[in-house]
């Protein structure tokens, strides 16, 4: 990757600022750290702040020159309603301390550029008043950042213009990056915007995972199991741990990475489980550098989150894909083109059931597939190299306006 610094137009070096809402699990925060470590390697004068909501974000490394703001943590009830998760206040409450924090930070931080990541208004609409503010001042540049697949295009549609989305994307956002290649799916195709916001979309590809050091892998070989957050990984899980109960030939041995949010009676029921496989199956909790137990699989089941996708691109890896169905469909939007492109193998679960039979068939299938790189297209791991181009062209725009 490149290197290059930039000064913007006050002189300072370059600060670039993110909001990841982070209600629940660990994508969102992920993929800004990985845009943040990217930004602020290519620019050796850059720094980062990273606004998340996410309950773990404390359990991770950053980088030099990259750090973030915890904001209180929501949570989802059953009913698709949302709580806060621990301080002792209504839901409308705890969004206006949110909204208050997340403005306090972008005045005192004073981006020069904030990326979104996928909610146009934030939480509840909580960066309204930040993207007001910003807007009036008229200095930092404000960049819309999308995941390849947010929903069915209708289910999507009809959020968007509950939360009002719309109006805020063309109104607010200089450009609309999203981490994919439209030749795979194009996640705003149900979505009514303007052809000026259209003509500031642009197509990154997806985000490479080449994060730290790679550390020393487990005894090889084996595949790893990962079920991403873990907080819906609860039926890919018990389906792994059915196959090598039901079969007890079936190789490689297997490393169970669970997640921060598959705990309590649950973790411990498949605890149990794990110690009676007699190490034929193995379990880690949260792990952060997960990176190196990827680097040193001979396959991977997983489900199909996006950052969990962009590892099997990244480290090349054989994978079946197990998407969960609910609350949206994007994981088996994603995993179904995938498929249908040779780059990964999806258990579906109308279509092969969630058996321990269909996953012994599958593992045993692994060592078989083709490998992702045998069906990758030209730019599609080129997300992070886009993404520092784009910032450079924004503080590079920012200095040409002040100049001139």
């Amino acid at each position: 990757m490149s290197r290059h610094s930039t000064a913007t137009p006050s002189g300072r070096t370059p600060r670039i600022m993110f909001y990841s809402h982070d209600t629940f699990g660990l994508g969102h925060l992920r993929r800004s750290r990985a845009l943040a470590a990217a930004i602020t390697e290519a620019d050796p004068t850059a720094s980062a702040l990273i606004l998340t909501g996410s309950p773990v974000a404390g359990r991770f490394t950053f980088p030099r020159r990259v750090d973030h703001v915890r904001l209180p943590g929501v949570t989802k009830r059953a009913d698709g309603s949302y709580a806060a998760r621990t301080i002792g206040m209504g839901i409308e409450e705890v969004t206006e301390l949110r909204s208050s924090l997340i403005r306090t930070a972008v005045e005192q931080y004073h981006p020069d550029v904030l990326i979104v990541d996928k909610e146009p208004t934030g939480f509840r609409g909580e960066l309204l008043p930040s993207l007001e503010m910003l807007e009036q001042q008229g200095q930092a540049k404000l960049v819309l950042g999308l995941r390849d697949v947010l929903d069915e295009p209708e289910v999507l549609a009809a959020e968007w213009a509950r939360k009002e989305a719309i109006a805020a994307t063309e109104r607010f956002y200089h450009e609309i990056w999203v981490y994919g290649l439209r030749s795979i799916y194009d996640p705003t195709s149900g979505l009514p915007l303007n052809a000026q916001t259209q003509a500031r979309m642009h197509w990154t590809g997806y985000l490479r995972r080449d994060l730290g050091p790679i550390g020393e892998p487990p005894e090889q070989p084996y595949i790893l199991i990962t079920p991403g957050g873990g907080g819906d990984g609860k039926a890919m899980v018990n389906q792994v741990l059915s196959a090598y109960e039901k079969d007890p030939d079936l190789q490689p041995r297997a490393v169970l990475v669970y997640g921060p949010f598959l705990s309590g009676d649950l973790r411990a029921e498949f605890e149990t489980r794990v110690a009676a496989l007699g190490g034929r199956v193995t379990a880690v909790g949260f792990e952060s550098q997960i990176e190196t137990l990827f680097a040193g699989a001979a396959g991977v089941v997983c489900m199909g989150g996006y950052n969990t996708f962009c590892e099997v691109l990244s480290f090349d890896k054989r994978a079946v894909i197990v998407p969960r169905m609910v609350p949206r469909l994007e994981q088996w939007i994603r995993a179904s083109r995938a498929e249908d492109l040779g780059l990964v193998r999806m258990l579906d679960e109308t279509r092969d059931g969630l058996s321990a039979d269909a996953m012994i068939q599958a593992i045993r299938a692994l060592p078989h597939q083709p490998m992702p790189s045998q069906a990758m297209t030209s730019g599609l791991l080129n997300g992070l190299d886009y993404v520092t181009a784009r910032i450079s062209a924004l503080l590079g725009g920012a200095q040409e306006r002040a100049v001139g």
